[in-house]
């Protein structure tokens, strides 16, 4: 596991495992944020697991899951309400950690410079230019 910093609120990371869960705690974390709905892939570790040792380990932990290509204005809110209520800073989660990066980026947009905003995801490895673009266009 190794996180990606969005800012110094967020950060997010591909599929973890409880086993990850100290080490997160280690590094400072004091929240996890689940973005990968149960069951998408075989093998996935499922939310209550990773749950039951956030918990464990005294980290807060919220499970907003959203499917691939299937983005509502519901699930924005969930994760702009879970941004601000979790205690930071937080780290996310999904199969490869595009999904909650383009959240972030979402929930952000018109909040946050379109600039800081491709600096700060793409100095974490992923690519939004399309996204904000797309956003600023309306």
């Amino acid at each position: 596991m190794d996180p990606a910093k969005i800012s110094d609120h967020f950060s997010v990371s591909p599929q973890i495992s409880p086993e990850d869960v100290p080490d997160i705690a280690a590094a400072g974390f004091r929240s996890i944020l689940c973005n990968r709905p149960d069951g998408e892939e075989f093998g996935q570790t499922a939310c209550t697991a990773i749950e039951t040792a956030a918990q464990a380990a005294g980290l807060e932990f919220r499970n907003v899951p959203i499917v691939s290509g299937m983005l509502s204005e519901a699930d924005v809110d969930d994760f702009k309400a879970a941004l601000a209520e979790l205690p930071g800073p937080v780290l996310a989660y999904c199969r490869s950690g595009t999904r909650c990066t383009m959240l972030w980026t979402i929930a952000k947009h018109g909040e946050v410079d379109e600039a800081e905003i491709l600096r700060a995801t793409e100095a974490a490895g992923y690519d939004m230019r399309g996204l904000v673009a797309q956003m600023s266009r309306g």
